[in-house]
């Protein structure tokens, strides 16, 4: 080997001896030892190595050198007056769950190995220190912490690369979506987005208008369910002065406000009849009429229109336009759910912890490798809105600079208990498992009816209509039972 030499002259050896330098000087440790005479052997011993250390005999001090981040492992021993080696190990850990903990002792035992080991300690060693063993453990933590940097990086590039207007992943799924996307945004007029709720369908609406030749106009947003149908109506449409109670004074509505850009209708199947005529006149004659005022007005704007609804269903149903959703839906975009690409949950939680650690100005290295396990193994019925709300949560409960398991929400700490196990499972009709549904939803989102339609995928007045529907069989139920028994106590 030492014959090798690369094209530049530099002997191969000594590329690979300068490479092993520089990843030991990368692993800074801390010895902590009741014996002050050990703990001088050993940090110059380390020293020699290349690995920057240093030393001490008080617990208390080596956990503020890990909570300060001024070493990246520990050579503890395990018998110390006030505490030992595994309370330490705990109480490091919690500090910095990437941190690698060595413990040494003089009474060996694999009981006591195992025990250790299985707390998170990284080795088991023996008094005195074997120096070959001790080197080679350290330069495997020092590797795995350079390669641990390296992945960091590739990371940070990927991310870059596989982002289109915050739009993030490299699945099959996505990537198909993408691709109908830049083939669409230079020519569209009207798109329908179509997903679950929070799989984000606004955030492909904005993505559609950057990359139109409109992106410098204006764009739009309009939540068609967070609005009655006269304020929808005024927002979308405008109104004059004295056209209704309150209107005070003219307004332009969005229509106009975005004319010659974009206007995006979020939850588009949650307009009434009227409504929706309305809208068809904007799609094909492109033009407005404000609440009370007989002018027409010329708009020239792009219309994206979401749902989570399935709209051909509602056109069999009777509830949505025929000819509105043959308009919206010339063009057709269907946002995968975060369960058909959870190969991109690890790129997009990346993305937001990007986000939000420089949102709260809190400098956080990454995720461990079980809390990454458990984001990943996650169903998301929430998609990716349930997946930032976590990471966002965690960016501000973490306790140190790597988000772990105990930084998460409970419901992802812990595996989903079988529910045939907790409930005691027995057959049911159809109508009764959307019951139980829909009230376990709701008894989630703390009865907050808006929340828990957006989570279940439905319109808050087909909500509202199955809660009522339900209320009256409950009361005929009730009815019929009171009557039943009536009944035996007059025959009896």
């Amino acid at each position: 080997m030492a014959g090798i030499e690369l094209a530049s002259g530099v002997p191969l050896q000594a590329l690979r001896a300068s490479a092993s330098r520089e990843k030991r000087a990368g692993l800074s440790v801390c010895v902590l030892d009741d014996d002050s005479a050990l703990v001088s052997a050993a940090v110059e011993l380390l020293e020699r190595l290349g690995f920057p250390a240093r030393g001490t005999t008080e617990p208390g001090e080596a956990l503020a050198a890990v909570r300060e981040r001024r070493c990246r492992a520990v050579l503890s021993d395990v018998r110390m007056p006030g505490m030992d080696g595994l309370e330490f190990l705990d109480q490091a850990l919690k500090l910095d769950p990437t941190l690698e903990v060595l413990l040494m002792t003089g009474f060996y035992s694999i009981d006591a190995a195992i025990e250790a080991i299985r707390r998170g300690a990284r080795d088991y060693l023996t008094k005195p220190l074997e120096a070959p063993r001790l080197e080679r453990t350290l330069d495997e933590i020092a590797e795995q912490h350079a390669r641990r940097r390296r992945l960091q990086a590739l990371e940070e590039t990927l991310l870059a690369e596989l982002s289109l207007h915050g739009i993030v992943g490299q699945s099959p799924q996505l990537v198909e979506m993408i691709e109908l996307m830049r083939k669409v945004a230079p020519h569209f007029k009207n798109v329908l987005v179509m997903g679950a709720t929070g799989a984000g369908k606004e955030l492909v609406a904005r993505a559609l208008h950057q990359m139109s030749p409109v992106a410098a106009e204006r764009f739009a947003v309009c939540n068609c369910s967070a609005l009655v149908e006269s304020l929808l109506e005024s927002q979308l449409f405008g109104h004059v002065r004295g056209a209704f109670t309150g209107a005070t004074e003219m307004r332009a509505g969005l229509f106009e406000f975005a004319d010659g850009g974009t206007v995006f209708l979020d939850e588009v199947g949650e307009m009434s009849p009227a409504l929706q005529a309305k809208v068809l006149r904007v799609i094909e004659n492109r033009e407005i009429q404000r609440v009370g005022s007989p002018e027409l007005r010329r708009v020239d704007v792009r219309l994206v229109a979401a749902t989570n609804r399935d709209l051909r269903a509602e056109v069999i149903a009777g509830r949505f336009r025929e000819d509105l959703y043959y308009r919206l839906s010339t063009m057709e975009i269907r946002v995968p759910s975060l369960a058909e690409r959870a190969g991109d949950i690890p790129l997009l939680a990346q993305h937001f912890l990007k986000k939000f650690t420089q949102a709260y100005g809190r400098p956080l290295g990454g995720f461990t490798r079980r809390a990454m396990a458990r984001l990943v193994g996650h169903s998301w019925p929430g998609n990716v809105r349930e997946l930032e709300n976590v990471i966002s949560s965690a960016c501000i409960t973490a306790a140190s600079d790597t988000i772990d398991l105990e930084d998460l929400p409970e419901s992802l700490r812990r595996p989903a208990a079988d529910a045939r196990a907790e409930t005691g499972w027995r057959p049911l009709t159809l109508e009764e498992v959307r019951r139980e549904h829909i009230e376990r939803v709701l008894e989630t989102c703390q009865g907050n009816r808006l929340r828990a339609a957006q989570m279940l995928g439905i319109g808050r007045t087909s909500l509202y209509r199955f809660l009522k529907r339900s209320a009256r069989a409950g009361r005929q139920k009730s009815a019929g039972g009171a009557s039943a028994a009536t009944l035996k106590g007059k025959s009896s």
